[in-house]
């Protein structure tokens, strides 16, 4: 990751001028830097931001200079680690009164990625029990707090003893500390030898096979994550051998692709914020041109709760 000047294009139809006051940070950034996703260098990282328009095409009739305004872009169309950037105003949602520019930009992306796993993908009961990878991180502590919302008995698995009250905060009944811990084991236990019907699991490779261990016969794991590599080639009899297992590897733009499934989604989302009944907790702040230490940090699992970038 460079810093560097580039210039920007002029306001044509349909768009505006972005100043940039928050842009939030996501693992994703790290896979598309890694090449583990695909993507067309050079190319300026980031998905998400807050910021204030300061200019607008004379059709744009939604917006006014001023308004403070969120967004979240479809992949491979990045571009949100900079100052300021000219975007299609179609892809701009109103950040609601009461809700700060950093937590929007801290939890757009992961928000709505929560909003995918608990309501669509598997979608969460008050009777289930679920286990949930991550779970003082940005997506897990978003997920685990709307579970425990929704009334579900959440066990939540951290990378570290420094991790625990987090995760407790969020909502887990029971946290395993996977550094000190044999996850299926205390699952199992946990479970009185059942298993979990469903797995979080935003790690990947390291805990894939555990993962599949901890569910019982007909559960479902939702892979969702790479932070410890993508996961190899999977032997399909394996799912079968486990119990009929079924396994998926969501993307939230696929559920969120009609329009009113997206505002159904974000309104749901800055509602739970607004109340107070979600919780968005900001770890670390880097000034943008330390994105590569952001990138680091997250890297090295030192972060708890969301990151974000401040130009």
């Amino acid at each position: 990751l460079t810093w560097e000047p580039v210039d920007l294009p002029a306001v044509s139809s349909g768009q505006v001028l972005l100043r940039h006051t928050a842009i939030g940070f996501n693992m994703v950034d790290t896979y598309i830097r890694k090449g583990l996703y695909a993507a067309s260098l050079p190319l300026i990282p980031g998905g998400e931001a807050a910021g204030t328009i300061e200019e607008l095409a004379a059709d744009i009739k939604d917006f006014k200079v001023g308004d403070r305004v969120v967004y979240v872009m479809p992949p491979g169309t990045p571009g949100a680690y900079s100052e300021r950037r000219v975007i299609e105003a179609r892809h701009l949602l109103p950040i609601p009164d009461g809700i700060s520019d950093d937590i929007a930009a801290a939890s757009l992306l992961k928000g709505l990625t929560a909003w995918t796993l608990v309501r669509k993908t598997y979608p969460v009961k008050s009777c289930d029990t679920i286990m949930v990878y991550a779970a003082a991180g940005g997506v897990g502590s978003i997920l685990c707090q709307w579970a425990h919302h929704i009334g579900a008995r959440v066990i939540g698995v951290v990378g570290s003893a420094a991790k625990i009250l987090s995760a407790r905060q969020n909502g887990c009944t029971e946290v395993i500390d996977r550094s000190q811990q044999d996850i299926v084991a205390t699952v199992r236990k946990l479970t009185d030898g059942q298993g979990v019907p469903v797995v979080y699991d935003s790690l990947g490779k390291d805990t894939f096979e555990q993962s599949l261990d901890c569910l019982r016969p007909t559960g479902l794991m939702i892979s969702y994550g790479n932070a410890t590599g993508a996961v190899p080639p999977v032997n399909i009899l394996t799912l079968m051998q486990k119990g009929s297992l079924f396994l998926t590897r969501p993307q939230f733009f696929h559920y969120l692709r009609q329009p009113e499934v997206f505002q159904q989604a974000v309104g749901e989302l800055f509602e739970l914020i607004k109340t107070g009944r979600l919780r968005v907790h900001i770890g670390r702040r880097f000034p943008l041109r330390e994105a590569a230490q952001a990138h680091a940090a997250a890297e090295s699992t030192l972060t708890i709760g969301s990151t974000i970038l401040l130009p």
